[in-house]
């Protein structure tokens, strides 16, 4: 496959001759003459004058920061003037309030510079994170290859992170490996598809199709709420079912879930993956979306993929943390999907903090700093369920419950027996309307007969956008 150019990067996610250069001429005197000639021969070799480019331009009529790697030039690698160029246009787009858009392909720091140029690596980070303290978006694209001090600094540090199919990206060049251990480096540990299924980079995306993710991502992130689309329920509720019948209801395998909810209440979607961290839970979705016209995060709990011998494990929390600390920095509202049958019980779960990644999830819920919605969407079992419920709103489906076991296992506990389980059910008050008469929901959305999961998805998804409008309005 054939690798884009600086050059031709910005022209394929910039909007038609809106990229404006900020890049100052480089002085390259004082230093050895040897490597004077090598930076020459660089510059006539990929035709720019360092391996960074930046600048400013529209992205679909967005303003963006761009910063671009420019793999021909020393491979890419990072010195001194190419550094002072990354942290002189992050500054600068953090001072003009616009996001940025970077892109790497580099072999790491620069050899024939030295240490002087390794720690400016610091300075980079530092610029990075102001930024993203400052409420502004930070989205990267990662090309073959991406390795060393690249990828352990400005590389890692996206909002967004997304890669070229098969790009090397790593922190241990494998040539530098090989030489060192005698062996070569495993082969398909630093792929991108790799990494995306670990849950450290969020997807992988060919050349072609960055512009449209890029716009999708930048629409959630910085354009406006849409006006609402989709018919709010109105009915009042009232009680035609038993709690057990309810429950039955919400572990049907064709009741809707978060996937329904954001496909057809969500009007643009980008899904991320894993914690950053190596940990990948599929139980867990994290989302930048805009249900019914509403830009937001969504964290949800994905019944689907939860089964008795793959359940919640402390990774998908983990997951949901990443995606609370994500609506802070970037100042969107929070809307969180409660459907699990139960967090992981094992000793594999116990290691990993499931009680303490609980415990965590409850307290970042109870102190966010954005607007929140937690939506009781189907099954509400245990802690697991708990841990995404503290919101400013609390939302539930009308067959929708919240207990501290499933029924079964209260039965199990008051009477020695599973025979119990529809009356503990009734007992314990797990049901919408009972969590509505006690304060724990503020508002019910109605479950007529015959309700069809397309249908249900965007009543759901109306109500949300609603209480967004009114949490913002506030």
């Amino acid at each position: 496959m054939a690798h884009l150019t600086a050059q031709g990067l910005l022209d394929l996610v910039l909007d038609e001759g809106s990229y404006e250069s900020w890049d100052e001429p480089v002085d390259h005197s004082g230093l050895d003459p040897a490597y004077q000639q090598e930076l020459a021969a660089a510059a006539r070799r990929s035709g720019t004058d360092e391996s960074v480019l930046t600048g400013r331009g529209l992205m679909r009529g967005r303003p963006v920061a761009v910063v671009v790697n420019e793999f021909r030039f020393l491979a890419g690698s990072i010195g001194r003037a190419a550094a002072l160029r990354i942290v002189s246009a992050v500054r600068r787009a953090t001072a003009e309030g616009i996001p940025v858009l970077a892109t790497t392909a580099s072999g790491g720091t620069r050899m024939q510079e030295g240490t002087p140029a390794f720690v400016h690596m610091v300075d980079i980070t530092r610029a990075i994170m102001d930024h993203r303290e400052a409420g502004l978006p930070y989205l990267i694209y990662l090309r073959h290859p991406t390795t060393g001090g690249v990828f352990a600094s400005w590389g890692s540090l996206a909002h967004i992170t997304i890669a070229e199919p098969g790009a090397l990206i790593g922190f241990l060049g494998p040539k530098v490996y090989e030489i060192m251990e005698g062996r070569p480096f495993p082969p398909g540990v630093q792929t991108a598809e790799n990494l995306a299924d670990r849950g450290i980079i969020d997807a992988v995306v060919l050349p072609d199709e960055l512009p449209l993710l890029v716009d999708r991502a930048l629409g959630l992130l910085v354009d406006p709420p849409l006006p609402q689309t989709r018919e709010l329920r109105t009915a009042e509720v009232r009680r035609e079912r038993t709690a057990w019948e309810s429950i039955q209801i919400t572990r049907s395998p064709r009741r809707a879930g978060v996937r329904e909810v954001l496909r057809y209440g969500s009007d643009a979607t980008v899904r991320l993956q894993g914690t950053e961290k190596g940990e990948r839970d599929s139980a867990m979705i994290v989302a930048l979306a805009r249900l019914d016209g509403q830009p937001c995060v969504v964290i949800g709990q994905d019944r689907t993929t939860q089964t008795r011998f793959k359940p919640m494990g402390p990774a998908a929390l983990r997951e949901a943390r990443r995606g609370m600390r994500l609506a802070n920095e970037l100042r969107l509202p929070l809307v969180s999907f409660i459907d699990t049958p139960g967090a992981e019980l094992s000793p594999e779960a116990e290691e990993g903090a499931i009680a303490g990644e609980i415990a965590r999830c409850i307290s970042w819920m109870s102190t966010m700093r954005v607007p929140t919605v937690s939506v009781l969407l189907g099954q509400g079992c245990g802690g697991g369920a708990l841990a995404l419920l503290p919101a400013d709103v609390v939302i539930a489906a009308e067959n929708a419950w919240l207990s501290p076991l499933p029924p079964e296992g209260a039965s199990a506990i008051v009477h020695g027996d599973l025979d119990h389980a529809a009356q503990m059910a009734e007992a314990q008050r797990v049901g919408a309307l009972d969590l509505f008469e006690n304060g724990t929901v503020h508002h019910v959305v109605p479950e007529p007969a015959g309700d069809a999961p397309e249908s249900f998805a965007r009543a759901v998804a109306a109500e949300v956008g609603a209480q967004l409008v009114a949490l913002r309005s506030r």
